[in-house]
Protein backbone atom coordinates (compact mmCIF):
# COMPACT_ATOMS: atom_id res chain seq x y z
CA UNK A 1 0.00 0.00 0.00
CA UNK A 2 2.74 2.47 0.94
CA UNK A 3 4.62 1.56 -2.22
CA UNK A 4 1.60 2.48 -4.40
CA UNK A 5 1.21 5.81 -2.61
CA UNK A 6 4.91 6.47 -3.19
CA UNK A 7 4.50 5.83 -6.92
CA UNK A 8 1.52 8.15 -7.12
CA UNK A 9 3.38 10.96 -5.41
CA UNK A 10 6.39 10.37 -7.69
CA UNK A 11 4.09 10.59 -10.71
CA UNK A 12 2.50 13.72 -9.31
CA UNK A 13 5.91 15.34 -8.80
CA UNK A 14 6.93 14.39 -12.32
CA UNK A 15 4.01 16.30 -13.83
CA UNK A 16 4.24 19.15 -11.33
CA UNK A 17 5.10 22.41 -13.13
CA UNK A 18 7.99 23.30 -10.86
CA UNK A 19 9.45 19.80 -11.02
CA UNK A 20 9.31 19.89 -14.82
CA UNK A 21 11.03 23.29 -14.96
CA UNK A 22 13.67 22.19 -12.44
CA UNK A 23 14.35 19.06 -14.52
CA UNK A 24 14.89 21.33 -17.53
CA UNK A 25 17.29 23.45 -15.47
CA UNK A 26 19.26 20.35 -14.47
CA UNK A 27 19.39 19.05 -18.04
CA UNK A 28 20.75 22.32 -19.42
CA UNK A 29 23.18 22.68 -16.53
CA UNK A 30 24.57 19.22 -17.31
CA UNK A 31 24.99 20.18 -20.98
CA UNK A 32 26.89 23.34 -20.05
CA UNK A 33 29.08 21.34 -17.69
CA UNK A 34 29.83 18.81 -20.42
CA UNK A 35 30.76 21.66 -22.78
CA UNK A 36 32.99 23.40 -20.24
CA UNK A 37 34.68 20.26 -18.89
CA UNK A 38 35.26 18.95 -22.41
CA UNK A 39 37.42 21.95 -23.17
CA UNK A 40 40.00 21.26 -25.86
CA UNK A 41 39.26 17.52 -25.84
CA UNK A 42 36.00 18.22 -27.68
CA UNK A 43 36.16 18.51 -31.44
CA UNK A 44 34.68 21.52 -33.17
CA UNK A 45 31.81 19.31 -34.33
CA UNK A 46 31.16 18.07 -30.77
CA UNK A 47 31.13 21.64 -29.45
CA UNK A 48 28.78 22.73 -32.23
CA UNK A 49 26.47 19.79 -31.49
CA UNK A 50 26.44 20.47 -27.73
CA UNK A 51 25.86 24.19 -28.27
CA UNK A 52 22.97 23.41 -30.62
CA UNK A 53 21.45 21.06 -28.04
CA UNK A 54 21.83 23.73 -25.33
CA UNK A 55 20.26 26.43 -27.49
CA UNK A 56 17.33 24.25 -28.53
CA UNK A 57 16.62 23.15 -24.95
CA UNK A 58 16.78 26.74 -23.70
CA UNK A 59 14.58 28.03 -26.51
CA UNK A 60 11.86 25.47 -25.77
CA UNK A 61 12.14 26.05 -22.02
CA UNK A 62 11.90 29.83 -22.38
CA UNK A 63 8.92 29.52 -24.69
CA UNK A 64 6.89 27.31 -22.36
CA UNK A 65 7.67 29.62 -19.46
CA UNK A 66 6.65 32.70 -21.44
CA UNK A 67 3.50 31.17 -22.95
CA UNK A 68 2.17 29.24 -19.97
CA UNK A 69 4.10 29.49 -16.70
CA UNK A 70 4.69 33.23 -16.36
CA UNK A 71 1.14 34.27 -17.35
CA UNK A 72 -0.23 31.83 -14.75
CA UNK A 73 2.15 33.28 -12.17
CA UNK A 74 1.08 36.83 -13.00
CA UNK A 75 -2.51 35.84 -12.41
CA UNK A 76 -2.14 33.72 -9.27
CA UNK A 77 1.12 34.52 -7.45
CA UNK A 78 1.23 37.45 -5.04
CA UNK A 79 4.16 39.84 -5.18
CA UNK A 80 5.85 38.17 -8.16
CA UNK A 81 5.59 41.05 -10.65
CA UNK A 82 9.17 42.24 -10.20
CA UNK A 83 10.55 38.70 -10.54
CA UNK A 84 8.50 38.10 -13.68
CA UNK A 85 9.58 41.42 -15.20
CA UNK A 86 13.21 40.54 -14.53
CA UNK A 87 12.73 37.05 -15.97
CA UNK A 88 11.32 38.60 -19.16
CA UNK A 89 14.45 40.76 -19.54
CA UNK A 90 16.70 37.78 -18.81
CA UNK A 91 14.90 35.69 -21.42
CA UNK A 92 15.43 38.43 -23.99
CA UNK A 93 19.16 38.48 -23.19
CA UNK A 94 19.28 34.68 -23.47
CA UNK A 95 17.58 34.81 -26.86
CA UNK A 96 20.11 37.37 -28.09
CA UNK A 97 23.00 35.18 -26.93
CA UNK A 98 21.43 32.12 -28.53
CA UNK A 99 21.12 34.04 -31.80
CA UNK A 100 24.79 35.06 -31.61
CA UNK A 101 25.86 31.48 -30.95
CA UNK A 102 23.82 30.27 -33.90
CA UNK A 103 25.52 32.86 -36.14
CA UNK A 104 29.05 32.30 -34.78
CA UNK A 105 31.56 29.93 -36.32
CA UNK A 106 32.09 26.88 -34.05
CA UNK A 107 35.68 26.32 -33.03
CA UNK A 108 36.48 29.98 -32.49
CA UNK A 109 37.27 31.71 -29.21
CA UNK A 110 34.19 33.91 -29.77
CA UNK A 111 31.95 30.83 -30.03
CA UNK A 112 33.32 29.40 -26.78
CA UNK A 113 32.96 32.79 -25.08
CA UNK A 114 29.33 33.14 -26.17
CA UNK A 115 28.50 29.67 -24.85
CA UNK A 116 30.28 30.45 -21.56
CA UNK A 117 28.41 33.75 -21.11
CA UNK A 118 25.12 32.03 -21.94
CA UNK A 119 25.90 29.48 -19.24
CA UNK A 120 26.53 32.23 -16.70
CA UNK A 121 23.27 33.97 -17.60
CA UNK A 122 21.36 30.72 -17.31
CA UNK A 123 22.95 29.91 -13.94
CA UNK A 124 21.87 33.33 -12.62
CA UNK A 125 18.35 32.98 -14.03
CA UNK A 126 17.93 29.47 -12.61
CA UNK A 127 19.11 30.54 -9.16
CA UNK A 128 16.59 33.38 -9.04
CA UNK A 129 13.72 31.22 -10.25
CA UNK A 130 14.46 28.39 -7.85
CA UNK A 131 15.17 30.49 -4.76
CA UNK A 132 12.75 33.38 -5.25
CA UNK A 133 9.96 32.64 -7.73
CA UNK A 134 9.32 28.92 -7.21
CA UNK A 135 8.77 29.21 -3.43
CA UNK A 136 6.16 31.92 -4.06
CA UNK A 137 4.51 29.73 -6.69
CA UNK A 138 4.39 26.75 -4.30
CA UNK A 139 2.56 28.91 -1.75
CA UNK A 140 0.03 30.13 -4.33
CA UNK A 141 -3.32 28.68 -5.34
CA UNK A 142 -1.97 27.47 -8.69
CA UNK A 143 -2.80 23.90 -9.66
CA UNK A 144 0.79 22.83 -10.30
CA UNK A 145 -0.18 19.38 -11.57
CA UNK A 146 -2.50 20.83 -14.22
CA UNK A 147 0.06 23.50 -15.11
CA UNK A 148 2.73 20.79 -15.36
CA UNK A 149 0.59 18.86 -17.82
CA UNK A 150 0.15 21.98 -19.96
CA UNK A 151 3.89 22.69 -19.89
CA UNK A 152 4.78 19.09 -20.75
CA UNK A 153 2.31 18.98 -23.65
CA UNK A 154 3.56 22.27 -25.12
CA UNK A 155 7.18 21.23 -24.61
CA UNK A 156 6.57 17.99 -26.48
CA UNK A 157 4.85 19.90 -29.28
CA UNK A 158 7.75 22.36 -29.61
CA UNK A 159 10.37 19.60 -29.54
CA UNK A 160 8.60 17.68 -32.28
CA UNK A 161 8.62 20.84 -34.44
CA UNK A 162 12.38 21.24 -34.03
Amino acid sequence: MARTAGRKSALKRKSDAISLLKADHQEVSALFEKYEKGGERLTTQQKASLAKEICEALSVHAQIEEEIFYPSCREHVDKAEDLLAEAKVEHQSLKELIYKIEQEQPGTDAFDAEVKVLGEYVKHHVKEEQTELFPKVRKSELDLAELGEQLAARKEELQSEA
